[in-house]
């Protein structure tokens, strides 16, 4: 007949408790870096858009009688998809147009998204935004890199 004693039976609290800190402590390391990361996608994400919704305005512009157009138009005229009237990859997108100009910004939804705010102008250069505290320090209405 073979006996097992209490000890065999399986983890003890200690063990359990011991394992428990081990993947918080890894835990607290990932989490605040996998932030991070996405942080800096959504940024590199904002950035491409404005650029796409740059291109579409040029498109824009040639088929409507020389005027920009404003987000909803853009994508009423399939130049942009529906995802730009919301919040697409973490990121607010408008555009403000009168006839021959216009100005596009990507502004962060939560400060979990991104860290930096985005604009552009019929130039076509993407720059950071104006708003000191959606710049990188001392790049406020710089060109992104």
């Amino acid at each position: 007949m073979n006996v097992q004693s209490n000890r065999d039976r399986g983890f003890s609290l200690l063990e359990l408790l011991i394992v428990v800190a081990i993947i918080l402590i890894i835990a607290t390391i990932a989490i605040p870096s996998l932030l991070r990361s996405r942080q800096a996608a959504n940024e590199s994400a904002a950035v491409a858009s404005v650029r796409t919704i740059t291109t579409a305005e040029v498109t824009y512009l040639s088929s409507s009688g020389g005027n920009y157009g404003d987000v909803t138009q853009l994508v009423s005229a399939g130049l942009l998809d529906s995802g730009f009237n919301g919040t697409k990859g973490g990121y607010n997108y408008s555009v403000t147009s009168s006839g021959t100009d216009y100005t596009i910004f990507a502004s962060p939804a939560s400060t979990n998204n991104g860290r930096y705010g985005y604009y552009s102008t019929p130039d076509g250069v993407v720059r950071y935004s104006t708003v000191t505290t959606l710049a990188p320090t001392g790049q406020s209405g710089n060109a992104v890199q």
